[in-house]
């Protein structure tokens, strides 16, 4: 079945229902895409020992001229030692659309942002779901954010310079009742790390060299 569940909403803690009996027992041992077994394994060291859970994510931008920059993506620390096992960059590259003065060269900084938290809550649904058994058929999300430019522009009458208010509508579907599929979706958005840093800010230090 699939639920359409619009955020924010209050489903309670999930209820424990549990996988069928017989889905560990999958030779493939995955479920939605995800190698569960590898993935309880990890749960596992990181609570047996919670340094190895401390990661680095790292990002590299660079000014292409106007509203265009480019930020290249690779190397991050993770378990106690810096990552390199990516073979290539991840290239984003963000622009501004033309009444900002942009030529459309990416989505905008705060667009960007909708995609790390729609594809932040999306990761979330799917390995909670995994965990469970529960098999997904879909996770689609429609996300609106409002913002007054006036902030940005330094300009006076804005209350704020980033986003008043995200709504998010999610649809989700799997072999599970409406019931652990909402409470599948309420253990995620605890767990989403970008819907946290969101809803509650995070420290930023800025270096300026010159």
């Amino acid at each position: 079945m699939a639920v359409t569940i619009p955020l924010p909403v209050d489903t309670g803690p999930y209820d424990g229902t549990g996988p069928p009996e017989d889905v560990w027992t999958d030779t493939a041992l995955t479920c939605n895409g995800v190698d569960t077994e590898a993935l309880l394994g990890t749960i596992e060291a990181f609570e047996e020992r919670p340094s190895l859970a401390r990661f680095t994510f790292r990002a590299r931008n660079r000014w292409l001229g106007g509203a265009h920059s480019r930020t290249t993506i690779r190397d991050f620390h993770a378990a106690g030692h810096d990552d390199a096992s990516r073979r290539t960059d991840f290239v984003v590259d963000a622009g501004e659309p033309s009444i900002l003065m942009g030529t459309d060269t990416g989505a905008s900084p705060a667009e960007h942002l909708l995609h790390a938290l729609a594809a932040s809550l999306t990761t979330s649904i799917v390995y909670v779901a995994a965990t469970r058994g529960v098999h997904l058929s879909e996770v689609e999300s429609s996300l609106e954010a409002d913002l007054d430019v006036r902030g940005a522009l330094g300009l006076t009458g804005a209350d704020r310079r980033g986003f008043r208010r995200i709504r998010i509508s999610l649809r989700v579907g799997g072999d599970a009742p409406e019931r652990e599929l909402r409470g599948i979706v309420a253990l995620a958005r605890r767990r989403s790390a970008v819907l946290d840093l969101v809803m509650n800010g995070v420290r930023v230090d800025v270096e300026v060299q010159t």
